[in-house]
């Protein structure tokens, strides 16, 4: 994102609700009033903290408000589910108010509403279009071509995904991504004849021993002295890597291809000509 200046924010004490704000009556009144107290909070006389907050500077705030939902979400009580999805809902208000006050293109919270609305519509033609998809799987395909069509800069089915994500939610994404251009990435069974031998299948029944596996994975790899994060994620790269050439060479078969076929039919279009 480049770096644009907020300009002073204007807004006298009390704070009004911008425009566009549900009211009272819109059936949202204490999300209006959240929305007013980040304003007066951030307005001239308000909090010089909360003044002084960028994007670059909320995010270690954001990281630590999304683990602390997901914890809450693992193991918490309806009170802390309430309380730390309000603190990540206030995270996105704070973001589009910093936004809402840039000297270049600002957008405000009513845009990022839109722009999710139109992206939720537009991706849910079976719902609010003529499309029909009658299993979640259809669902899911369709979903991969829409964005496709949207974002059509990117080139390989690895652009977009965050390289920051904790290193076994990139693993399951990337091989979910290796998958969609035929990569398969070989387990315990499909290696090398020696370490076949010392090494079964990995097989498990449910989650509760997949994690118990994993710990066991990270206690050996702690015992022998290696970082596990780290290997995972060396592993993931050269995926990445290997991904990237499946895609290379597909991309050059289909350009020869082309030229082929271009080549071919000007052959045929100068045989034409030179025909009596």
């Amino acid at each position: 994102m480049p770096e644009l200046t907020p300009v002073p924010l204007p807004v006298p004490l009390p704070v009004p609700l911008p425009a566009g704000t549900p009211d009272a009556g819109s059936g949202h009144p204490k999300l209006a009033e959240l929305i007013a107290v980040l304003a007066q909070l951030r307005a001239p006389g308000g909090c010089a903290w909360d003044l002084e907050q960028t994007h670059e500077s909320l995010v270690k705030h954001l990281i630590e408000e999304t683990h602390e939902l997901v914890d809450a979400i693992d193991c918490g009580s309806r009170d802390e589910l309430l309380e730390e999805l309000g603190d990540v809902l206030y995270q996105v208000i704070f973001h589009a108010d910093i936004a809402a006050h840039y000297a270049d293109a600002p957008f405000d919270l009513e845009d990022v509403a839109a722009h999710m609305t139109a992206k939720m519509v537009g991706r849910h033609p079976h719902v609010f279009a003529e499309a029909r998809e009658h299993t979640a799987a259809d669902v899911v395909a369709a979903w991969d071509d829409l964005k496709a069509r949207e974002k059509p800069t990117r080139t390989s089915v690895l652009d977009g995904i965050p390289q920051s994500l904790p290193s076994l939610l990139l693993a399951d994404k990337l091989l979910g991504r290796a998958a969609k251009v035929g990569l398969s990435v070989p387990d315990a069974a499909a290696q090398p004849a020696q370490a076949a031998a010392t090494r079964p299948p990995v097989t498990v029944a449910d989650e509760a021993e997949l994690g118990a596996l994993l710990l066991s994975i990270v206690g050996a790899a702690r015992v022998a002295g290696f970082d596990a994060e780290r290997a995972l994620r060396s592993a993931l790269r050269e995926l990445q890597r290997g991904i990237r050439a499946v895609e290379a060479t597909a991309t050059a078969a289909a350009a020869a291809t082309a030229a082929a076929a271009a080549t071919a039919a000007a052959t045929a279009t100068a045989t034409a000509e030179l025909a009596p």
